[in-house]
């Protein structure tokens, strides 16, 4: 049986029993992935194949040096190039204009975001689907700071942080503290970068969106409330990459802090 030729949809209890029409594009941004690219895509392309979707994903490399690219070539001979898109950039130019780019390239009506290096596990795609079609949602989020999804999802596990030490926790649980006071955006994880968007949803956010930096995320997030999008939460386990380090800086931490406040001001 061709797993790709008929599609079928989750049901309220997770069984697989109506047509799935949707096709899934998945914007993999990287840099310097290439120990971590063809086990996040074996795991994807896994998820999608068992759950009978149609999917593609698309890559965005910001020119890494250790060749992330030459890896994404042979991931696409293997998978097919109609799976696997790389759409390299001329350096590193930052992780919403990845999403920009990415998104002239995806032919999906759903768009999946989500980080290369083992921080997102593809396992919690099919309970961001089915939240979704449960309740007809425009964007489905993944929070580490919940127990439950909202709207309620049956058979969903807390979510949580492996990995990091309680200097990166403090500095997240603080960005999100001072994003829901000053903003009350009601979304528990703001910083959080694994998402489920409808296209049309996030091209209209992205155009609005104007940070580029560790802020975008919490940006896109409150102005998506702002323009009345429907927003539903899946509790995920977040864990520290595997191969490589950190992007975060200070700078970013700061120019957080900054895109608070310039958001509080014009939202």
């Amino acid at each position: 049986m061709n797993p790709f030729a008929s599609p079928v949809s989750l049901n309220m209890q997770g069984q697989y029993n109506t047509p799935n029409t949707h096709k899934y594009s998945v914007i993999l941004p990287t840099y310097n992935e290439r120990k971590n690219l063809p086990i996040i895509i074996w795991l994807l392309a896994k998820v999608f194949v068992e759950h009978q979707l149609a999917w593609e994903i698309i890559i965005v490399d910001d020119a890494s040096p250790d060749g992330t690219q030459e890896v994404a070539i042979e991931l696409a001979r293997a998978y097919g190039e109609d799976r696997i898109l790389l759409k390299p950039r001329a350096g590193k130019l930052g992780l919403g204009t990845a999403y920009i780019h990415g998104l002239d390239f995806c032919t999906g009506d759903f768009v999946i975001i989500m980080d290369a290096d083992f921080s997102h596990h593809p396992k919690f795609i099919p309970q961001f689907i089915r939240l979704q079609q449960a309740h007809n949602l425009d964007i489905v989020t993944g929070t580490r700071y919940r127990s439950t999804s909202t709207p309620y999802l049956s058979e969903t596990q807390p979510g949580g942080v492996h990995g990091w030490d309680l200097k990166r926790k403090l500095v997240s649980r603080g960005a999100n503290f001072l994003a829901a006071t000053v903003l009350n955006p009601g979304v528990s994880d703001l910083t959080g970068s694994f998402r489920l968007y409808r296209l049309p949803v996030l091209r209209h956010i992205i155009t609005l969106t104007q940070s580029r930096g560790y802020v975008f995320q919490m940006e896109m997030m409150v102005r998506a409330r702002a323009l009345g999008y429907t927003v539903g939460e899946v509790p995920i386990t977040f864990v520290d990459r595997i191969f490589g380090e950190s992007k975060l800086g200070a700078d970013e931490v700061v120019g957080y802090a900054k895109g608070v406040w310039q958001l509080f001001k014009s939202v």
